[in-house]
């Protein structure tokens, strides 16, 4: 069974900061992206200012492990895409958070909401 993984970026420093681009000129999940897929595994990626963040249902519907990269938009993320991201983890999903979790919304509901459960 193929591992399919979806990587979430905000996808701003890289526009915003040249060096960072030119570091990563396919943003921070474009890099991860190409290592993973060399590890066989089935990678799709999504970025904040896709509709619905590109975290359709029909994207998490396809998903085993998302890994969040987020660093400066965390408000900006939609609450019902936290919703949807929160009722994936709860369906035994992976969730990887990278730089700073503790400040995302998905993060900070899930923990939150699985502690009062």
């Amino acid at each position: 069974m193929t591992i399919k993984v979806t990587i979430w970026n905000e996808y701003l420093h890289e526009i915003q900061f040249k060096e960072i681009a030119a570091i990563y000129p396919k943003g921070i999940h474009g890099c991860i992206a190409e290592f993973l897929e060399k590890a066989g595994m089935e990678v799709q990626t999504a970025t904040l200012e896709q509709p619905e963040h590109g975290l359709t249902e029909e994207v998490l519907k396809n998903t085993d492990v998302l890994i969040w990269w987020g660093h400066m938009a965390h408000d900006r993320v939609k609450d019902e895409i936290v919703e949807r991201v929160y009722r994936r983890v709860l369906a035994a999903w992976g969730l990887s958070c990278c730089t700073p979790a503790t400040l995302l919304k998905s993060s900070k509901s899930c923990a939150v909401r699985t502690a009062a459960a």
